[in-house]
């Protein structure tokens, strides 16, 4: 019997140690890969700041290797130190990984191909990747059929099935932008795909709340999402809600 648990010990071991050296490959490879550019490091905030500013708010802080937008508590961008942030380049074709986990009632979102337009919000021209407390934050019940739950494309199309872990848990989340192919992950599974300058696109913006007859600005901006070279920043939203990102990278793809 001895000899079997030992036997099983070091098995386990070997296997132990295998992993962790395919994780330091698969991180040293990232590292090499030119194509791969780490977005946050869990220690700098370098390359982010505010939408619309030079600075980066001070509610967005470095907590535990998480970047954390810390909550007002008065709705979206609600407190004077807070805002919505993007990383300062843009990009056009890529894979953006992230992980990310919420207070109890939270809600955010990850826009990608955003354009700054002055005065007005981030949300006004980019897709949005969901981010929210589906079992106790209010917009889970709203929209049609669950399009305002994680990791869905916001008001537009749900996130199918919907495998969002509860409030304090970490999810892992993708978002694959490719010649306007999307398609959005979710805890290692695919949860959507659409395509941008598409007349499905445009049928999604017509049901949606950015349809011309509701909101013309929006609609012209996000009909042509991405602007004349199909590309934009990588956003993060402040919506008065305590939110946790880690391990953001992105892979240029072209």
């Amino acid at each position: 019997m001895k000899r079997i648990l030992a036997i099983a010990l070091v098995a386990l071991t070997v296997v132990s140690l295998a992993s962790c050296k395919n994780g330091k490959k698969k991180a040293a490879e990232e590292a090499e890969d030119p194509n791969v550019i780490v977005l946050f490091d869990g220690t700098s905030t370098e390359g982010w700041r505010g939408y619309d500013k030079t600075e980066l708010p001070k509610a967005w802080t470095v907590e535990d290797g998480c970047l954390k937008i810390n909550g007002s508590g008065n709705g979206e961008a609600g407190a004077s130190d807070g805002g919505d942030i993007i990383y300062d380049r843009k990009f056009k074709n890529f894979e953006l990984t992230f992980e990310w986990k919420v207070g109890k009632g939270s809600n955010s979102g990850v826009f990608y191909l955003a354009q700054e337009v002055p005065g007005e919000p981030i949300y006004i021209s980019a897709p949005e990747y969901q981010i929210l407390d589906n079992a106790n934050h209010p917009d889970a019940l709203l929209g049609v059929d669950g399009n305002r739950q994680s990791a869905s494309l916001y008001d537009m199309i749900p996130a199918k099935p919907q495998n969002a872990k509860p409030y304090g848990e970490w999810n892992t989340a993708k978002i694959m932008v490719y010649k306007g192919t999307v398609v959005h992950y979710q805890n290692g599974q695919n949860v959507l795909e659409y395509h941008l300058w598409t007349p499905q696109w445009k049928e999604l913006l017509d049901k949606s709340k950015f349809s011309k007859e509701a909101w013309p600005l929006a609609y012209d901006l996000l009909i042509n999402c991405g602007g004349e070279n199909h590309e934009g920043y990588i956003g993060l939203q402040d919506h008065g809600d305590d939110v946790w990102y880690r391990n953001i990278k992105i892979k240029i793809l072209d």
